[in-house]
């Protein structure tokens, strides 16, 4: 099986770059299944009805949030409706929507996803090993689902490193997200599950972190806090792609996934 992660989409040059090009490299790829981190993908804040349906419509399958989870308020009600939209499942118990889900490819294969927030640096939230520990009890790689993601949202590499090795060989793929930048350490861990610290972001890199030069430079240069905006120049759709054995689920093959802008490309698009 092949899978892709898409790191944290961001606002419309995330969602335009991932539009262009996703569904030629599904069909190119014979990919099987995309999560993508849509928590930025509504004007860099949050995830709304329409841009979830706008990124579903472009072939992505399931899409994972963090932090910013709830800045678009009719969220509430749309992750109740959507089974195919998750929030991190270490939020407290009766916070709307699931952290968890398993879903079925074209071929009909099952496909668990887990999406958790770390906690070094961010909210203190419930503890995400525990939490992603009860998910992947459920989701026995190989025989309840044929493959297993996880998208592990955190500030901290060591702590997104930790949640890779705690994973190692009870989930096909575990990606970071959140830091908008790729990191070069794609790899399959000892117990054969494919790895990278941060996927990146689908979105323009002539910027920080996906938002307009000016106001970022203006808050680290005066502490003046003004309005963050995304920028929306040509965009780069980056992610993780990995392929499993059909009968273990665990990972044969990793590798990083860069498609248009600025960065140097990956040879997908």
């Amino acid at each position: 099986m092949k899978l892709l992660f898409l790191g944290d989409v961001l606002g419309s040059s995330g969602r335009k770059v991932i539009g262009e090009h996703l569904a030629g490299i599904r069909d190119r790829l014979d990919i099987d299944f995309v999560v993508a981190n849509g928590e930025n993908a509504a004007g860099g804040f949050g995830l709304t009805r329409k841009t979830a349906i706008e990124l579903f419509d472009a072939g992505v399958d399931v899409l994972t949030g963090g932090n910013h989870t709830w800045d678009q308020r009719e969220i509430i009600e749309f992750i109740r409706e959507d089974k195919r939209v998750l929030r991190p499942v270490n939020y407290p118990e009766g916070t709307p929507g699931s952290g968890i889900g398993i879903y079925e490819t074209a071929k009909g294969d099952r496909v668990g996803v887990v999406n958790a927030l770390g906690r070094v640096f961010m909210d203190p939230l419930d503890d995400p090993f525990h939490a992603v520990n009860m998910a992947l009890n459920k989701f026995r790689l190989g025989q309840d689902c044929k493959a297993v993601f996880v998208d592990i949202h955190a500030e901290a590499t060591s702590e997104k490193m930790a949640m890779g090795h705690f994973s190692d060989g009870r989930a096909s793929l575990v990606v970071g997200s959140h830091s908008h930048v790729p990191t070069a350490d794609a790899q399959i861990l000892p117990g054969g599950t494919a790895y990278q610290t941060d996927a990146g972001m689908c979105g323009d890199y002539n910027s920080v972190i996906g938002m307009d030069i000016e106001e970022p430079i203006r808050r680290f240069t005066t502490k003046i806090k003004g309005r963050f905006a995304p920028a929306k120049g040509p965009g780069t759709m980056c992610g993780v792609l990995a392929e499993t054995d059909d009968t273990t689920g665990l990972a044969i093959k990793v590798e990083p996934v860069r498609v248009s802008g600025r960065l140097i490309q990956t040879g997908h698009g």
